[in-house]
């Protein structure tokens, strides 16, 4: 069938060539012969014209001019055309002559020229209609755009979309905070206002995607802009990575992305020093536990920054385990020493032998059951793997007489409503029973809220939810969290373990609380939909154990300042060392007989602050409900947290 049409159109093409040249032919007799006033002979004329023609037409042939698309012809198709009509020509004329015909020379000089002319033309016409029907019906097919920020990265926007067919974006406008911009052009795209006027701009504009085009933004200006954007109606908002991420060498149209859910964040992020936590790695031999998860694989990559002697990454579930281990094959091409095993930290002979072969320095323990609803219906598994997977791993850092251990806690252990939360606590009371009972290995736990972008949170549910058609799911309208993203929660279990002298309990200021229904509305929006009415909300109602909102610090802890301005102690609480293990060693036994009801009465025990989520949460709703009573609501923007 294709090769029906492209014989077709090589006839069509044909004609139409032997139609220019006979018609240049007749132009070139009129132009010498009838406006010179030329004495000629009509046969002789007629008898040249005929081998003109047949001879310019092989030449085309000669030259492979039919071969070629002429909707994507180049410069070497047209130097094709050239050299056929140039050879053409000349054998033309060298067989009119052996003929017996006297053509004169510059009556075929000009028959040459405006054949080249006709020809050329006629394609040059060809693909310009083309390429212009072709771009009316890519331009119909793309969205209007506008485009934040007009600087570099705008302008090389704007160069790509140009010269793609298929981009799916049509720049209309682009917004700048530069009054010396506004006003002005950028490849023939106005400068039609600033940051503020989003909103306006995007509806007077019919707006439907908006390109965040400033790399090089601090994250409050970054999330001012995306606050704006968020409140422009039915309009899609991506954005370009961060200066830092920018890869030099690809186009920026392949880098712009959907928008990073630290831009979700509500806070600026904390960055902490390297020197204090290159000191303790830098060619030392570090271990991660739970290596293949979120935060372990995090921690892997961060640690590797800091050149230790060696990593060793454990982990149970090896599909994880292996991804970060090709990762860093990929990353570091051989050069970091790199060691996986395939191993559970509740086997305390298999983690002894991996102890006693690479000897580590430094151990950061991450690996943990953590879903809420899934261990308050297992609290076993959360006792056999929380539990007491952290204390085989700190009982054989004291064994081995490791530095430092390193234990990844969670805000769900401070008046813990649930069998995770409370696994966790119990976790950080077995890291200070060991610093208080032990010496040579010191033990810090990091506690830090949820982790935006980590396995189980809440914004790869909701862009899957939205990426679905929706409806997007929140347990309660009045549920709040603090944030971090994982890159900041993994520097600060490195810095603990800098500044740790054994057990603390490290705790990130993390400013105020999140309201998760307001994260929801915002990512929604930036996705171009309005929540509620274009894009569903279903409030499904609290999880087994799950409470409104979290705390980072129990009353008694206080806080105590460190060198970091975002980083505090919580107050060491001693943990009674006769009492303590004895419940333990009761808890492992009702743990190895799956006597769930025992375990969670024990729970409670060891953990005093443990206590019932739906007490907790009623008395929270009543608190608010006084409150807001009292101060009357305030129905407010919504804005980027």
């Amino acid at each position: 069938m294709w090769s029906d049409k492209l014989k077709f159109r090589k006839v069509i093409l044909f004609i139409a060539d032997a139609l220019a040249i006979c018609a240049a032919y007749v132009l070139a007799v009129f132009f010498i012969y009838v406006l010179l006033r030329l004495n000629y002979d009509v046969r002789e004329i007629l008898k040249i014209g005929v081998i003109y023609v047949i001879c310019n037409i092989l030449g085309l042939f000669l030259f492979r001019v039919y071969s070629s698309i002429w909707r994507f012809a180049g410069f070497r198709d047209f130097v094709n055309c050239v050299l056929g009509i140039v050879v053409g020509s000349g054998v033309a004329t060298v067989v009119s002559l052996l003929w017996g015909l006297k053509p004169l020379f510059s009556f075929m000089l000009m028959c040459g020229f405006i054949t080249l002319c006709a020809v050329v033309f006629m394609r040059l016409v060809y693909k310009s209609i083309y390429d212009f029907v072709q771009h009316q019906a890519s331009m119909q097919s793309r969205e209007n755009t506008l485009i934040v920020g007009g600087g570099v990265v705008c302008k090389a926007i704007l160069d790509e979309i140009s010269l793609a067919k298929d981009s799916g974006y049509n720049p209309v406008c682009i917004v700048d905070d530069d009054m010396q911009k506004q006003g002005r052009r950028i490849n023939n795209v106005p400068v039609v206002g600033n940051t503020e006027q989003i909103p306006e701009i995007c509806k007077q504009y019919k707006i439907k995607n908006i390109i965040f085009a400033i790399p090089s933004c601090d994250d409050e200006n970054r999330r001012r802009i995306l606050n704006n954007c968020a409140k422009a109606e039915d309009c899609k908002v991506r954005t370009i990575p961060t200066l830092n991420k920018i890869i030099t060498d690809e186009k920026i149209l392949t880098q712009i992305v959907n928008i990073d859910i630290k831009d979700l964040l509500g806070r600026e992020t904390v960055s902490l020093e390297d020197k204090p936590v290159k000191e303790y790695i830098e060619n030392k031999i570090c271990m991660v536990t739970g290596g293949g998860g979120s935060i372990g694989s995090e921690l892997c990559r961060q640690v590797l920054k800091y050149s230790p002697k060696m990593l060793i990454i454990v982990d149970i579930y090896e599909n994880n385990a292996y991804d970060i281990q090709q990762e860093i094959v990929r990353e570091y091409n051989g050069v970091a020493k790199v060691d996986v095993q395939i191993a559970s930290v509740r086997d305390f002979k298999k983690m002894d032998m991996l102890f006693e072969k690479y000897h580590p320095d430094v151990v950061f323990h991450a690996a943990a059951h953590k879903h809420v609803p899934l261990m308050e219906t297992n609290p076993e598994e959360a006792v056999k793997n929380n539990i007491f997977g952290t204390l085989n791993v700190a009982k054989l850092c004291h064994k081995h007489r490791v530095k430092k251990m390193v234990l990844i806690s969670t805000d769900k252990a401070v008046n813990p409503t649930n069998v995770m939360g409370a696994t966790k606590r119990c976790c950080e009371m077995i890291m200070q029973y060991m610093a208080q009972e032990t010496s040579g290995t010191e033990y810090v736990a990091v506690r830090f809220g949820n982790v935006l972008g980590s396995n189980g949170s809440v914004i790869p549910l909701f862009k899957k939810q939205i990426e679905a058609g929706g409806p997007v799911t929140v347990t309660h309208p009045d549920i709040v969290r603090y944030f971090m993203t994982i890159p900041e929660a993994v520097s600060l279990v490195l810095q603990a373990g800098a500044i740790a002298k054994g057990g603390e309990i490290f705790v990130l200021d993390m400013g105020e609380q999140v309201k998760i229904v307001t994260l929801a509305e915002n990512l929604i929006r930036l996705y171009g939909y309005e929540p509620y009415s274009q894009m569903p909300i279903v409030f499904t109602g609290l999880r087994p154990g799950e409470k409104l909102y979290e705390e980072l610090l129990m009353d008694e802890e206080n806080l105590q300042s460190t060198v970091h301005k975002s980083i505090y102690i919580g107050n060491q609480i001693s943990v009674d060392p006769v009492v303590f293990p004895k419940e333990l060693a009761v808890l492992r036994e009702l743990a190895g007989e799956n006597e769930t009801e025992k375990i969670v009465e024990l729970l409670h025990k060891i953990v005093p602050t443990f206590i019932d989520a739906d007490e907790l949460n009623a008395a929270k709703q009543k608190a608010n409900t006084v409150i807001m009573e009292a101060e009357g609501k305030n129905d407010k923007e919504p804005v980027i947290v």
